[in-house]
Parts: structure tokens; C-alpha cells; sequence
């Protein structure tokens, strides 16, 4: 195998909340004990950077540890992870990926509607969408609450759109509430070209038909679809101008720190949403920080990644949980996520106000069945979208027939849990991309497809792009698909404790850059057909921890590294999932709480 990573290698350098909860919205959650700790501690510098060794085929085994039940033994990494979780060099820190910073409980919010009181039929025979929607803007307008979809299936002919804070659409269960819908969104909305060119359609991996997104964003956003001025998608407008400056940073902070010093603190509250921002260099010395600083960063070929540069400036969204107005500190709801250096100008701005506090609830998103369409060409008979949003969340939702699943597009601190993709076959069945960072996709399951795919079509998987950070995926079944890393160098991203028929490709534009950006891990990952490409990773992502999968072999393989020399990723407990202990990355940070 070493003499098949050297040649990946040259080939790659040549290539170049709980259940009592009230509305969201009204303050910022409070600081846990360790978090109180750590964000008391100025700089966090994190103590000693444990050194890294580039991950080989003989990386077999856990290197010793405590003993736990069923013979397996505690992760030499985990050990070390959990020394300095937030700085360590390998394994990124996602204990607070998800709703509310990964509370296990989604608010039980009054009921205010039944959409049949709107409208709404529930024997499919007359379009229920205008009823729908009519009930979510009124539950909207009195300031939340919940939207009953009784048993039954509605036809629906448009958009579901909660573009309002703190509304649930809920149906009776999965397996109980249909919406059967009848139309795409060429049909809806229009054609959606790439603002990069071609003849792409951008409802290949854009928009929903149950679209969570601010009402003001999602005019915004289709106005200009409709124009055919094709929009950039995330937090700061349709032309990323859509912000202002709060405050500068006053001096450098650290990956890992809570804190940090800002020039005027005046114009931030607790609780407020912000963004930091971190613009790139002339050298793209913040994206090659992103690939963990690798000396294959300082070779590699920047400039001509035109896809990967629009992208910077950086926006992490992140609240802010206490202001200092003495000593011009703020403290935020989690640690940084990089490092911010004067060269990159960081500073904390505004945002398109993100719609927070919304979900939709036990129900199928049934498309009605046509044949997949063919790369890169979807017309849009898309799933669940959300956008622009903010600590919303998905449960008991499954999507069927669809051509792109669950889409998180400029998403932060979103849950998905207990949905489905099933039918036809997708493109998409997960997307996470345009800069969606601390999402939690959890007990999900990736059906296997009901006929075959049609030839010039493609399947991609859990997905994850476009400088999106610290996402998780966790307990997933995967019967189709891979582990789609999708160029535009996401970075500090996990997918643990999940089983896969690993039969998918990843995708991306050469110009969108690398692959992967550093600290990515895979954990505790079971591969059922022994194909390595997109799951063992260690001889392709910078810093990359790949952690109890199974034995696996090279075919159909076409990542390649994108950086030549040490990539500094670790190897452990190679061909024994079963032995690795935790269990579950995320679960296991998210007790260290």
C-alpha cells in the first residue's frame, strides 16, 4: 500500500435545547461550568501542540489505554484530544455542534394553526400549499408557534416556506403526514444558472421545496434568480455587501480561544448574532492556515482556484455571550474556529438577519417520480432547505423521490435528526455548503435507491463544501453513497459512528481548490464493500485523524492528495471499528460538557 500512497501522492502534487424551552431568540444560552473555565483563561492557548505523524497502513490497532467494556480500549487520541479538545491538532472540537449548541430536547411550542382551518385538504385532491403557507404566516405574525399538519396526504403544487422565527410545521409522524409534491422549482421559481458559468443548474445543489429561510432573504434571493443575476447564497446578501462593521479585533487570538480583544465593544450586546470575518491575504495565507499550514500549502497553486477565492472572506457565525467594556474583551458561544492574525483583518460584522428557532416535524416529502436527471443538470425536485438559518432544526422527516435531499446552505447550528432519503435515487441526498458551519446531521439514513441509475447521473452522499466547518454526522446508515468531500476546502469537519455501502463519488470544480481542508475525522466508521476512496484518509487530508474503520482497499479511487510532503494525519485502530473507544466522537465531546 505504501507504494500506492506514494503515487496518489505525486499524482495529487501534479494535480495541483430541552423540552421546557421558551421561544429562541430572547437572550443567549449560558455558559456551562467548563465553558465558564475556558473562556476565563486569556488567549487559551491550549497548552503543547501534540505532534503529528503522517497516518500508514501499519497505524493498526489502539495503542494502549484504559480498558472498557467489550474489550475494546480508550483512543491514544482521544486521551490526547481530551488534554486540549480545543486546540488539538488533528480531531476538531465539535462538542457543540447542533440546535442550541447540541441540547438533546427541541422546544414543544404552543399550537396556533391547523393548516385544515386554512384550507388544507387531507385527501390529496386539491393543492394544500397556499393553505400552508397561509397558516405559517399567520402563526409567524402573532410571534410563533406550532402548525399542525394532521394525518393524511396533501397535494402540494409550491413552496413550503417558514421564513419566520420560532415556527414549527409539524405533521403526525413520517410514516403518517404526506405532502405529495407535484412540481419543481424550474417550474416555481425559474432556471438557476452558476454564477460561475456554464450551463449548470444551480437547483442541483440550491433550494428546497419545505425552504426554511428569512423571508427578506428568500425574496431577495429568488427576485434575483429570477432576474438571472445569480446570487451569491450566504450570510451577507445576494453581492456579499450586505454587512457593516461592528468592531475590530485589537490583537491576535488563537484556534481555540473564547475570548478575545476588540478595538470598541460599544455596539455589541450579549446575545447578539455576528459575524466574524477573516479576509485573505495576498499570499492566501489564511487558506493555507485553513489546510493546517502544511509546508504543501506553501506550493500549492492559489491564485488560479477562482471558486475557492470568492469564498474568503471567512464568515464564522458565532453569538456573543458576554461583553467586557472595561478591558474591551468579548466572550463568545464557542471557541474559535481559526486563528485570527492582523494580516487577515479580523473583525466582527453584521449579517443578514438569519431566521432562528424554526423546525419541521414527522413528515414525508413525497416528489412525485420522474427519472433523475442528469449531472449537474437537476431541475429541482428538491427536499428540505435550510438557509440562512440559525438554530433550526429537522426531526422525523424523511424525503422521497427527490432529486437533492437536505440541504444546509449557509446553515449554522442546525440539527437533522431521524430523516431519510428514499426512492428514486439523488444527487445530493446530504449538502452542506456555503459556509454552513456546527450542524449536527444525526440518525440518518441513505436508503438504498429503488432503480437503477440512469445513465450520466451521479451520487454523491453526505456531502460537505465551500469553507463549511465543524459539521457532524453521527449514527447514519448509508446503504449508497460516500462520504462526499466536495472541493472548496471544508475544513474541521466529523463524521462518527456510522456503517457504509461505500459506492458514491465525490464531486467538485478543479477551480473550488482542495478537497480538504484540515481536521477532518473519521470515526468509528464500518465499510460493508472494503472501498477506501473519501473514508480512509489519512494519506490525503492535512491533520486528519482516521479512526476505527474498517479494512479497506483502493478501487474506484479518485481523491488524491492535494498537497505534496507530511500531511501530519493519524491512523488508529485500522480494520477494527468494534475496538475503538468512545464510540461516538461527538456524543463523547459533547459529555465532556
Amino acid at each position: 500500500m505504501g507504494t500506492e500512497i506514494d503515487r496518489r501522492r505525486l499524482l495529487g502534487g501534479a494535480l495541483g435545547l430541552a423540552a421546557g424551552a421558551t421561544l429562541l431568540g430572547a437572550g443567549a444560552p449560558l455558559l456551562t461550568a467548563t465553558d465558564a473555565a475556558a473562556a476565563a483563561a486569556p488567549g487559551m492557548p491550549g497548552g503543547a501542540r501534540t505532534p503529528g505523524g503522517t497516518g500508514t497502513s501499519g497505524g493498526t490497532g489502539t495503542s494502549g489505554g484504559t480498558g472498557t467494556s467489550g474489550g475494546a480500549r480508550t483512543s491514544a487520541l482521544w486521551r490526547e484530544f481530551r488534554a486540549h479538545p480545543y486546540t488539538h491538532p488533528q480531531i476538531p472540537y465539535v462538542g457543540r455542534a447542533g440546535y442550541l449548541g447540541g441540547r438533546t430536547g427541541f422546544p414543544r411550542l404552543p399550537v396556533v394553526a391547523d393548516v385544515r382551518a386554512f384550507g388544507a385538504r387531507p385527501d390529496g385532491s386539491a393543492d394544500a400549499a397556499p393553505a400552508i403557507n397561509r397558516a405559517i404566516a399567520a402563526a409567524g405574525r402573532r410571534g410563533g408557534g406550532t402548525v399542525l399538519v394532521p394525518p393524511g396526504t396533501y397535494r402540494v403544487d409550491d413552496v413550503i416556506r417558514l421564513g419566520y422565527d420560532n415556527v414549527v410545521l409539524r405533521g403526525a409522524g413520517s410514516g403518517r403526514t404526506t405532502l405529495h409534491a407535484t412540481r419543481n422549482l424550474t417550474e416555481l421559481i425559474g432556471p438557476y444558472g452558476s454564477r460561475y458559468g456554464g450551463n449548470k443548474s444551480s437547483w442541483s445543489w440550491a433550494g428546497g421545496l419545505i425552504w426554511i429561510c428569512p423571508d427578506a432573504r428568500w425574496r431577495s434571493l429568488t427576485d434575483a434568480i429570477r432576474a438571472q443575476a445569480w446570487p451569491f447564497e450566504g450570510w451577507t446578501g445576494n453581492r456579499r455587501d450586505e454587512w457593516h462593521t461592528l468592531t475590530d479585533l485589537a490583537a491576535p487570538a488563537r484556534r481555540g480561544d473564547w475570548t478575545v480583544a476588540v478595538e470598541d465593544p460599544s455596539a455589541l450586546r450579549r446575545g447578539d448574532r455576528v459575524l466574524l470575518q477573516l479576509t485573505d491575504d495576498g499570499a492566501h495565507s489564511l487558506l493555507a492556515h485553513m489546510a493546517g499550514d502544511v509546508e504543501g500549502a506553501a506550493d500549492y497553486v492559489w491564485t488560479d482556484k477562482t471558486k475557492l477565492t470568492s469564498y474568503v472572506p471567512y464568515e464564522w457565525p458565532c453569538r456573543v455571550v458576554a461583553v467586557d467594556r472595561r478591558r474591551h474583551r468579548v466572550t463568545l458561544d464557542r471557541p474559535l474556529p481559526l486563528d485570527a492574525r492582523p494580516a487577515w483583518k479580523p473583525r466582527f460584522t453584521t449579517l443578514v438577519r438569519p431566521v432562528t428557532g424554526s423546525g419541521v416535524e414527522g413528515i414525508t416529502l413525497d416528489v412525485v417520480e420522474t427519472p433523475q436527471s442528469q449531472h449537474l443538470l437537476d431541475k429541482g425536485y428538491n427536499g428540505v432547505a435550510l438557509q440562512c438559518a440559525w438554530d433550526c432544526w429537522v426531526d422525523d422527516v424523511t424525503v422521497n423521490n427527490v432529486d437533492n435531499g437536505f440541504l444546509l446552505v449557509a446553515a449554522k447550528a442546525c440539527t437533522l435528526r431521524r430523516t431519510r432519503v428514499t426512492g428514486r435515487g439523488s444527487h445530493h441526498p446530504y449538502c452542506c455548503r456555503e459556509g454552513s458551519h456546527d450542524n449536527l446531521v444525526e440518525d440518518f439514513v441513505l436508503a438504498q435507491r429503488t432503480v437503477p441509475a440512469p445513465a450520466g447521473t451521479q451520487l454523491h452522499g453526505i456531502n460537505v463544501e465551500g469553507l463549511s466547518s465543524y459539521n457532524v454526522w453521527s449514527r447514519g446508515r448509508m446503504e449508497m453513497g460516500t462520504f462526499d468531500t466536495h472541493r472548496g476546502m471544508p475544513f474541521a469537519n466529523v463524521r462518527t459512528e456510522i456503517t457504509v455501502d461505500n459506492t458514491g463519488s465525490h464531486g467538485g470544480d478543479a477551480s473550488a481548490g482542495p478537497l480538504y481542508g484540515a481536521r477532518f475525522a473519521h470515526w468509528n466508521v464500518t465499510v460493508t464493500n472494503q472501498r477506501a476512496g473519501c473514508v480512509r484518509i489519512d494519506d490525503i487530508a492535512p491533520y486528519s485523524a482516521t479512526v476505527g474503520i474498517s479494512e479497506v482497499r483502493q478501487f474506484g479511487q479518485i481523491d488524491v492528495p492535494d498537497f505534496t510532503g507530511p500531511l501530519h494525519s493519524r491512523i488508529e485502530s485500522y480494520g477494527h471499528p468494534e475496538a475503538v473507544h468512545p464510540r461516538n466522537l461527538y456524543e463523547a465531546q459533547r459529555a465532556l460538557r
